[in-house]
């Protein structure tokens, strides 16, 4: 197996092309009132479909095995530059369509029948269920179950978990059909509650004459549906001005885009899943991110949008300063990362995760949302006994309970920290692997964990260990005191700062070292600590 040299190869078929979303018909047969039009709409603005407005998108056209793949390689948002080039019968390894099977080969996704990829070939709908619930980690086992597919069936496991997920229903017929084909605005129709969860409805039980065989379109009922209209939250104000926040547990921030690998799928997704992603990686995997990832960003956490270009955006991360950016931190991220709103939330409370990650609920108090990471911070909208009533930044509200977190009126409303308070907090970190770029309680860089313990007591340090170096009160070593950020720099102390750590008192820091380490307590004046020890600064 060569390797795959092949850069992606925007292939002029069906599903590409490149225009704006500015016309109300997208394709000939979905025009401006078509009641998919929210879905195309979502999936284009996501670059999963292209409009083409002078053609067919072919509604009730079974997908190809191609059609598919290209499509959630499009909605993942992953590089097609692979290790290797997969060998099949039926594909020339020179195929312009080489790149996208050779990714969805290399995730996992899909496999080789019999020696050929068959692209041309039809999907399933049970095919198709298998196909989305692994691309994008659903999982959930639902109640209710469809009577033509019993447990012994392979797909039966997926379709329960677009079930669960409200991506599909079972009707009054109570029938999935696994057998026959999937056409492809049911395929359109599935990904687009995928991506964006506020297309999911409740069953909406569609009407079917028993006398006939079964559409094979599983839609809400056509035509638009009136959403009841919520009062205004008391601290809500409308503002007019489009802000933007992130939308994920936790948001990767790259110098570059179109960087992320396959291994790195479950934290390019919304939802994120970094209890999969992190444990994935080998040492070698995790050394890859070194110069790649700067930075990361928390659920909610306000940006500024630079630029976009296809599925990314450059953006700049309010709350972590650089002195070369007056917007904040600068980096790529993927566009599934980053919601905008018209709302502002400014003159409500506001909550401060203090768990180590703390788990939102629906507001049925039971199902689960998202896991949230440590110094995340979110409006509240009310409160009651057990529970802080908070703003998302894309789903309304959502309960955090009240012993994961704490409030207060306004973020300078946070009382100063004690130095034993910094130390503890960082304590309760020991022996959590290191990310590099880490800012989340999933894994943490040597300034990121610094950065969270301190934004989570009420004090925005600087992000990058050169730039802490500058901030804060200069301290002469023999002054430490715990709490002091103690900072390492090459050619013996005296070149550019690459490592901060915690002084925590008796001669020791708590940091975390590299990439192939974990948050530990080390002694400040032995070995390299000793050789290129830089100086101290106090933020407290």
């Amino acid at each position: 197996m060569r390797r795959l040299l092949i850069q992606f190869v925007i292939i002029c078929f069906v599903l590409t092309g490149i225009s704006s979303i500015a016309n109300a018909q997208m394709y000939t047969d979905v025009p401006d009132n078509h009641h998919l039009h929210k879905e195309f709409t979502v999936l284009i603005s996501k670059g999963v479909l292209t409009e083409q407005p002078n053609e067919d998108f072919r509604l009730t056209t079974a997908i190809t095995r191609y059609e598919a793949a290209e499509m959630i390689v499009r909605a993942l948002n992953v590089t097609t530059q692979t290790s290797t080039i997969p060998t099949y019968n039926d594909v020339d390894q020179e195929d312009p369509r080489m790149p996208i099977i050779a990714t969805v080969t290399e995730l996992g996704i899909m496999k080789d029948i019999n020696g050929n990829f068959n692209p041309d070939g039809p999907l399933t709908r049970a095919q198709a269920a298998i196909l989305l619930a692994q691309a994008f980690h659903l999982e959930g086992k639902a109640i209710q179950t469809f009577k033509d597919v019993p447990v012994t069936n392979s797909a039966a496991a997926p379709i329960q978990a677009l079930v669960e997920n409200e991506i599909i229903f079972v009707g009054k017929q109570g029938v999935f059909r696994p057998n026959a084909k999937m056409i492809r605005s049911d395929f359109t129709t599935f990904m687009a509650r995928i991506l964006d969860p506020t297309l999911r409805q409740k069953d909406p039980v569609k009407e079917v004459d028993d006398e006939k065989e079964p559409e094979p379109i599983i839609t809400p009922t056509p035509g638009p549906i009136p959403t009841p209209q919520e009062q205004p939250k008391s601290c809500e104000r409308e503002v007019g001005k489009k802000t933007y926040q992130v939308d994920v547990s936790v948001a990767n921030l790259w110098n570059k885009r179109n960087q992320s690998r396959a291994v790195d799928l479950p934290s390019t997704l919304n939802p994120v899943n970094y209890d999969k992603w992190i444990p994935s990686m080998s040492l070698s995997q995790k050394k890859w991110l070194v110069g790649r990832t700067d930075t990361q960003a928390l659920f909610g956490d306000k940006v500024t949008v630079i630029a976009e270009q296809g599925n990314w955006m450059r953006v700049a991360l309010n709350d972590q300063y650089v002195p070369y950016s007056k917007a904040g931190y600068p980096g790529w991220v993927s566009k599934r990362h980053i919601t905008s709103t018209t709302k502002n939330y400014d003159d409500c409370s506001i909550a401060i995760v203090t768990a180590k990650k703390a788990t939102l609920l629906n507001k049925d108090q039971k199902t689960k949302y998202i896991e949230i990471s440590y110094a995340t911070i979110l409006p509240i909208i009310k409160e009651d006994n057990q529970f802080y009533h908070v703003q998302t930044p894309s789903t309304g509200i959502k309960l955090l309970k009240k012993s994961d977190a704490k409030s207060y009126k306004k973020y300078s409303d946070v009382p100063k920290p004690t130095a034993s308070t910094i130390v503890n907090e960082a304590k309760r970190y020991l022996n959590l692997p290191y990310l590099w770029a880490g800012t989340s309680s999933w894994g943490y860089d040597c300034s990121g964990i610094l950065y969270a313990v301190y934004r989570a007591h009420g004090i925005m340090i600087p992000r990058d260990s050169f730039y802490q170096a500058t901030g804060g009160k200069a301290v002469a070593k023999k002054d430490l005191q715990p709490g002091d950020l103690v900072f390492f720099a090459y050619n013996g102390g005296t070149g550019k700062v690459y490592h901060v750590g915690l002084y925590i008192g008796n001669g020791q820091m708590l940091h975390a070292p590299h990439y192939a380490s974990k948050v530990k307590i080390e002694p400040l004046n032995q070995g390299v600590y000793k050789k290129n020890y830089s100086g101290a600064r106090r933020y407290l």
